[in-house]
């Protein structure tokens, strides 16, 4: 093998072994909530790569984990549901690694 191909099969190699990490890294999930003032929350998400989070399941636990209520982000990205009494958390489930949970302490 010449040095120039040599150099090209290592470039090709490292690139190869780089991408999905890179790749991992530009679909971080992004997942707020905010209280509306009015006894509801809104809550909104999507992907730092701009994809959208429509259809991702969202559910609200109490302060135990036991689910309240289930839901999927809208065609908005956003999820609105009534402020349960006492302690509770949101959690945005895209898959392994792309959950995301607010306690309610940062729900503002």
């Amino acid at each position: 093998m010449t040095p120039f191909r040599r150099l090209s099969a290592l470039t090709l190699g490292a690139a190869l072994m780089l991408a999905p990490a890179g790749a991992a890294l530009a679909h971080t999930p992004l997942f707020s909530c905010y209280d509306n003032g009015d006894g509801t929350v809104l809550c909104e998400a999507g992907f730092s790569d701009g994809s959208s989070a429509s259809g991702v399941p969202v559910q609200v636990l109490d302060g135990t984990g036991a689910v309240i209520e289930e839901s999927k982000m809208d065609a908005n990205s956003e999820f609105i549901f009534e402020m349960p009494e006492g302690d509770y958390s949101v959690q945005f489930d895209a898959g392994e690694g792309h959950r995301i949970k607010v306690p309610a302490a940062e729900i503002y």
